[in-house]
């Protein structure tokens, strides 16, 4: 399977940075209306996914829904690190179906783990099906 081929560039992702303040990142989730989005480090490593779970555990950690009170707190310090992990852009289509049957997107990387951007479990199925056509 040719990750490169179905998958959705960087550019075309929302994604936000572990250094963004977790009232930036509900800011984003609002605006775009998704459930999960993947978190990269200055570098564009990813980090992890944050999920409208974890903003949701820290609203009740700190008893607050005022956006102002969420400006001191920063998106890495509320992302589960082991929740939806990456695959490499070469990975065996194998490993592309098990990651997809686990979770709606998955973000690629590249060997030195910089985030390359997301396939979808749409994506792969598409993909898939195509191949049986030819």
């Amino acid at each position: 399977m040719n990750i490169a081929k179905i998958m959705i560039p960087k550019i075309s992702t929302a994604y936000l940075l572990e250094n963004n303040t977790v009232r930036q990142g509900l800011e984003k989730f609002n605006r775009y209306g998704y459930t999960a989005v993947p978190v990269l480090d200055e570098n564009g490593i990813y980090a992890g996914t944050v999920t409208e779970g974890d903003f949701l555990r820290h609203i009740m950690e700190i008893k607050s829904v005022e956006m102002k009170d969420h400006e001191s707190y920063l998106i890495k310090d509320i992302i589960r690190k082991d929740f939806c992990p990456s695959l490499l852009i070469a990975a065996e289509q194998e490993d592309v179906i098990v990651a997809v049957s686990n979770q709606n997107f998955v973000p690629i990387v590249d060997g030195r783990g910089v985030f390359c951007g997301i396939i979808t479990r749409k994506g792969v199925i598409e993909s898939l099906a195509n191949e049986l056509e030819k």
